[in-house]
């Protein structure tokens, strides 16, 4: 990516969270930012920290007008934008029979579509400068999935997919890609930003405990959300970028586990898998 004194970051779900630690790293950097969220009053604090570096818009991720006129005022503040997060999203805690379908397809819309939404109208852009990064906000879950979490997960996987193939798309381009991993750091998805499906007793043992520890987590999480955003930051300006950023601890030795775990069946059933040849 090229680099630039004043960066523009265009972040959504700005309001609270990632999304707000996001913007206040990179007002410290002297970047200028782009705020987003479906409410502006939300934004007001971020906003009033630097007025002359900061755009704050409404957007819901789901509004493609919503959408279009937000990156047309970024484009018209700015000029540019280098680094677009697709932070905007909640999370799912129940068993998958006890996801309502309208829940689940509610979950795509905001965590895979919307960024998908997002990330198209911006291209353009990115292309037209030859230059530019898309950062997109997945999870540890976004490699593998636990009782309860399906819907989320499955919501993240399909963003790790699109991502992967917008990285052979835009990389000759000029433009890097960067799947972020998170494992639990201390902003809203425990809380406020988790919605919890109807329980029912033949789950309690399997999507129950893990619901059991989505409401005790909250402020019990190890990851500082502001480490975060340096860490994403010295990803994008490295010479090679991966296309992967585990983040926490923990998220890197349940995906180093779920790899192993992987690459060992991958070994076992080699034989039988390779024998299906006419």
């Amino acid at each position: 990516m090229e680099q630039k004194e004043k960066q523009v970051w265009f972040i959504t779900g700005a309001s609270s969270g990632f999304g707000k630690a996001f913007a206040e790293y990179a007002i410290s950097q002297g970047y200028q930012v782009v705020v987003t969220a479906r409410r502006t009053d939300k934004l007001a604090a971020i906003k009033a920290l630097a007025p002359n570096q900061v755009e704050a818009l409404r957007m819901d991720v789901t509004s493609q007008q919503e959408i279009t006129a937000a990156v047309e005022q970024a484009i018209r503040r700015f000029n540019r934008v280098d680094v677009l997060i697709n932070n905007a999203g909640y999370g799912i805690v129940g068993a998958v029979e006890e996801t309502p379908q309208e829940e689940l397809r509610a979950e795509m819309e905001t965590n895979f579509f919307g960024a998908v939404a997002v990330t198209k109208a911006l291209i353009p852009q990115l292309r037209k400068q030859q230059s530019g990064a898309i950062v997109n906000i997945s999870s540890l879950g976004g490699q593998l999935s636990y009782p309860g979490f399906g819907a989320y997960s499955a919501s993240k996987f399909a963003l790790e997919g699109i991502s992967e193939a917008l990285a052979g798309e835009l990389g000759p381009l000029g433009i890097k890609v960067l799947i972020v991993e998170p494992g639990q750091f201390r902003t809203d998805l425990a809380g406020a930003a988790m919605k919890h499906m109807p329980e029912t007793d033949v789950y309690k043992d399997t999507a129950g405990k893990i619901r059991e520890f989505a409401r005790t987590m909250g402020g019990t999480q190890e990851g500082d959300p502001l480490k975060a955003a340096a860490a994403i930051d010295k990803a994008l300006k490295a010479e090679k970028t991966p296309l992967r950023l585990q983040l926490g601890k923990d998220a890197v030795d349940a995906i180093r586990q779920h790899s192993e775990t992987l690459l060992d069946d991958l070994r076992r059933w080699e034989a039988l898998a390779v024998d299906t040849r006419l």
